[in-house]
C-alpha cells in the first residue's frame, strides 16, 4: 500500500458524524439550521449537510450540501470553531418566476460534545449568538 492510500485509510477511521442544530429551538418562527457533518479532524475538514426550517409560510429552504473547517482551540470551554459555506437555490414563491443562487454561512463555537453558541447567514438574513445543540 502507498503512504497516500495508508493516511486516506488512516483519515476515514477516525472520521465521525457530528448531528445537530444552530438556533433557538422551540421559539415560534426562529430559523433554524439543522447539520449534519462528516468530521474528518486529522485534516481540519467537515462536509455533508444543512438544513434549514422555519415556521412561516415559505420559510423551508429546503437540505443543501456544505463544506468548511473545524480547528481545536486548545483551551477554555470552546475546545473547537467550525466554520461552513455552501450555496443553494431559492425559487421565488408563485405569482413571481424564477431563481437565484444563496450563499449560506455558519460558525460554531463548540465544546467536546457539539454544545456551545453559534449563527448562520443565508438569503440576506444573519442569525447570531444562538444555541448549538448535538443530537448525541
Amino acid at each position: 500500500m502507498s503512504t497516500a492510500q495508508l493516511e486516506s485509510n488512516s483519515a476515514i477511521a477516525e472520521a465521525y458524524l457530528a448531528k445537530g442544530t444552530i438556533g433557538n429551538v422551540g421559539m415560534p418562527g426562529a430559523p433554524i439550521a439543522h447539520f449534519s457533518l462528516v468530521v474528518v479532524p486529522s485534516k481540519n475538514t467537515v462536509s455533508g449537510s444543512v438544513e434549514i426550517t422555519q415556521a412561516i409560510e415559505n420559510g423551508n429552504t429546503g437540505i443543501f450540501s456544505v463544506k468548511g473547517n473545524i480547528r481545536s482551540t486548545g483551551y477554555g470551554k470552546v475546545t473547537k470553531i467550525v466554520n461552513l459555506e455552501g450555496e443553494y437555490i431559492y425559487s421565488f414563491p408563485p405569482p413571481a418566476i424564477g431563481s437565484i443562487l444563496q450563499r449560506f454561512t455558519a460558525y460554531m463555537d463548540i465544546d467536546d460534545s457539539w454544545n456551545g453558541q453559534g449563527g448562520f447567514s443565508y438569503g440576506g438574513g444573519k442569525i447570531n449568538n444562538v444555541p448549538v445543540y448535538s443530537e448525541h
